[in-house]
């Protein structure tokens, strides 16, 4: 399983796919689970590979998304430079001097790289200052607009960062871009995998939406389309043990396991399903921890809206420098995350469902 993790994560995190560009990732996804179960995509552009579960049995979503933070053309200058606009949250303090991979109309990446000024041309007040994204450009050696047109690229055409899935000195830690979200998508697809062969008393339903980063547009059409009962969103979450972190307060540590939220400020986890998610952790003993988040959201933020109403939990796997070009990640705690969804899947029969919203 290690090495299959770790070739399915290389594969997503080296796909190029910002927020309405996502189809390298929905590629992937119908690659490895082609044969699995029925698949179908929304007008959006999320897709699902739902296998069915006994008649009278819920409806299961164990959903990653496939997109990641990034950026569009906005503009090119008389000279050739690349304007951009952002797709997702960006501190513009990770991006001076990196590398971006712009995805052409004919499916050509055009490289470049994002401008740094040398410190010789810096005034001293300059060089503390933080720029922002509208006095950035990226330089893909074109003399002109002419000639940067002629290269393929245009106004519109995404970009993405360009950062390679490496091995780290650690055998269990990988850094790559987009681990939020390729990260979540690797566990719906593996758990997917995983199950294949074991009876379910409910139908199950691996998804990848599209457009999470720019207010979880996607979860919205996944929802109507798979008209879920429970949602497993699987996610890339942020780590917080690093210098300047108070580690005895940590909730996302590298190494501690899957990472199960109770709430964050855009969705409140239905509390039984949390409970039954942290027994089954327990039982299991799969390594696990609880989070109770001041900031950012997930698809749960949308998915909950379905209907009358879903229960969801999310379960993350924390990783380091999140929305740059290199985060970090530890290759146990996304193995955690899988057992877990492996886990809990086989338990989730319509009365333990039910059992969630008999208020």
């Amino acid at each position: 399983m290690r090495s299959e993790a770790i070739e399915l994560l290389r594969e997503l995190t080296e796909a190029h796919g910002v927020p309405g560009h996502e189809d390298a990732v929905r590629a992937i996804f119908r690659k490895r689970l082609e044969g699995m179960g029925e698949m179908r995509t929304d007008r959006l552009g999320s897709i699902v590979c739902e296998r069915e579960g006994p008649v009278g049995g819920p409806r299961v979503l164990v959903a990653g998304h496939c997109d990641e933070v990034g950026f569009a053309v906005q503009q090119i200058t008389p000279r050739g430079f690349v304007k951009l606009v952002a797709l997702g949250g960006w501190w513009t303090h990770t991006l001076v001097a990196q590398r971006v991979r712009i995805l052409t109309r004919s499916g050509r990446e055009v490289l470049g790289v994002i401008g740094s000024t040398p410190p010789h041309f810096l005034a001293e007040g300059q060089r503390d200052k933080v720029m922002g994204l509208e006095q950035m450009f990226v330089d893909i050696g074109a003399g002109s607009r002419e000639e940067a047109e002629a290269f393929g690229v245009a106004l519109g055409d995404p970009v993405a960062p360009d950062s390679a899935f490496t091995a780290m000195a650690h055998p269990e830690l990988f850094l790559a871009k987009a681990f939020d979200n390729r990260v979540g998508m690797a566990a719906a697809i593996q758990s997917m995998r995983d199950l294949a062969g074991r009876a379910l008393p409910c139908a199950l339903l691996a998804a990848g939406s599209v457009q999470e980063e720019v207010g979880c547009r996607g979860a919205e059409t996944l929802g109507a389309l798979v008209q879920p009962d429970v949602a497993l969103v699987m996610e890339g979450t942020p780590a917080d043990d690093t210098p300047g972190m108070d580690l005895a307060e940590s909730q996302g540590r590298l190494g501690g396991g899957v990472q199960i939220r109770v709430l964050d400020p855009t969705a409140i986890m239905n509390r039984r399903l949390v409970d039954f998610v942290v027994g089954v952790a327990r039982e299991v003993g799969i390594p696990h921890q609880v989070a109770v988040r001041r900031s950012g959201g997930t698809d749960a933020k949308s998915l909950q809206f379905t209907g009358t109403g879903v229960p969801c939990v999310v379960l993350g796997t924390p990783s380091r420098y999140i929305h740059s070009h290199n985060s970090l990640l530890h290759l146990g705690d996304y193995l955690s995350a899988v057992r877990l969804v492996n886990a809990v899947v086989p338990k989730l029969d319509a009365a333990t469902v039910a059992s969630f919203t008999d208020w």
